[in-house]
């Protein structure tokens, strides 16, 4: 079984989903283009040779209803044989593309492989793809009557399960923002964000980070989930989640460029990173966010480890009880827990995400000398991806 390692990975900055946002004006398969354009640029690789490119996109309709990244390939202006397809896995689509990128590879049917993903959540809204319509049917709304919530009202029912009140999540979403505030500053990002042009000129650097977050601003938010209904149904609910601690909407991409080891070194290229274990695992749907802790558990296991051997931990910041919860179940250092800030600070371009999460993380491995990253996010219908990579 060949060895899959991981030779680059970018991203283009984190832009706010809005009218004015430094993205907005961009298509989303110019933007991806652009990345996916200066990875191979980077590493100088025959273009020709990628085998496949496997892109994650959630909202698979309007602008990226079209098979984002072979379109966004032919835009970069790559060879026209290199195939592509997109996946969608929720908030975890780009970590599940690298997934079946490193298999692809392992089972000796590819060489080489670019995973990517991309969202512009200004052009093409969450859930546009519903189109207003009931997506899940009478027997799945039979098990589970009288029904599912929404991802925000989940997150106030983790935060009730686990005892995280207010005053924690508002310090969590604090302290995401001056993580990667403090990131930004020393130029931390500055290796794995790559320049986008846009109509309105370059745009090189995160726009989504607000260093004057504190926890007494954060106190002023109303919690945007409550209702009687809902409160009637869950009185153990105390209605903490707001905009302020939940991820922000954003556009974004981001790539990876993946390969069998022996094929990095027949090509001079050097490998930054092996992947050790991959897992993805469901929960409970009614909770949702709750499976990156059976997801992590199984990884640890598949890999034979434990969580104090792993020296970084990304958990997507969809909420703040996400990764709070996280934590407090498993036990694990705060301080190795995006340790650069999260969704709440960066922004959660949803199919991009999983990339953006491991890009950042194997960028921060190597600043800091660490050998093993930890990566899980949760996803919608209750399920997680979880990844374990080791720098080289």
């Amino acid at each position: 079984m060949r060895n899959p390692v991981i030779v680059d990975a970018i991203r283009s900055p984190m832009a706010r989903a809005k009218p004015d946002g430094a993205l907005a004006e961009l298509h989303p398969v110019d933007l991806l283009s652009q990345v996916l354009q200066q990875l191979v640029e980077r590493s100088k690789i025959d273009p020709g040779q990628v085998d496949d490119v496997i892109c994650g996109c959630v909202s698979q309709a309007g602008e990226q209803a079209g098979t984002p990244g072979r379109l966004a390939w032919l835009a970069a202006g790559l060879p026209t044989h290199v195939p592509s397809t997109t996946i969608d896995r929720k908030c975890g689509s780009s970590q599940q593309a690298v997934h079946f990128a490193a298999q692809a590879i392992m089972a000796g049917a590819q060489d080489i492989v670019i995973a990517c993903g991309v969202e512009s959540m200004s052009r093409v809204p969450m859930g546009s793809s519903r189109m207003g319509k009931n997506t899940t049917g009478a027997r799945f709304d039979a098990r589970y009557a009288p029904g599912l919530v929404g991802q925000g009202v989940s997150a106030d029912l983790v935060a009730a399960k686990w005892g995280l009140p207010r005053t924690d999540l508002d310090g969590y979403a604090a302290r995401s923002h001056q993580r990667a505030h403090a990131a930004q500053s020393a130029g931390r990002f500055s290796r794995e964000i790559v320049g986008i042009d846009t109509p309105a000129g370059r745009v090189t650097q995160d726009e989504t980070i607000r260093a004057s977050t504190t926890v007494e601003k954060l106190a002023g938010l109303k919690a945007v989930f409550q209702n009687d209904e809902l409160s009637a149904r869950f009185p153990q609910i105390q209605w903490s989640t707001t905009a302020g601690n939940a991820s922000q909407m954003t556009d974004g991409a981001s790539a990876m460029l993946i390969m069998s080891e022996e094929r990095a070194l027949q090509l001079g290229l050097t490998p930054r990173a092996r992947f050790v274990a991959f897992d993805v695992v469901g929960d409970d749907p009614l909770y949702m966010l709750t499976a990156p802790i059976p997801a992590t558990q199984r990884v640890l296991a598949k890999a034979k480890m434990t969580l104090d051997a792993i020296h970084h931990y990304e958990i997507n910041e969809a909420f703040a009880s996400v990764p709070m919860a996280w934590q407090k179940e498993l036990k694990a250092d705060g301080e190795r827990l995006n340790p650069r800030g999260g969704a709440i600070a960066l922004g959660h371009p949803l199919g991009a995400s999983g990339i953006r999460l491991m890009t950042t993380m194997l960028h921060a491995l190597e600043d800091s000398g660490g050998r093993y990253g930890l990566q899980s996010m949760c996803e919608a219908g209750g399920m997680a991806n979880a990844t374990i990579i080791e720098r080289l």
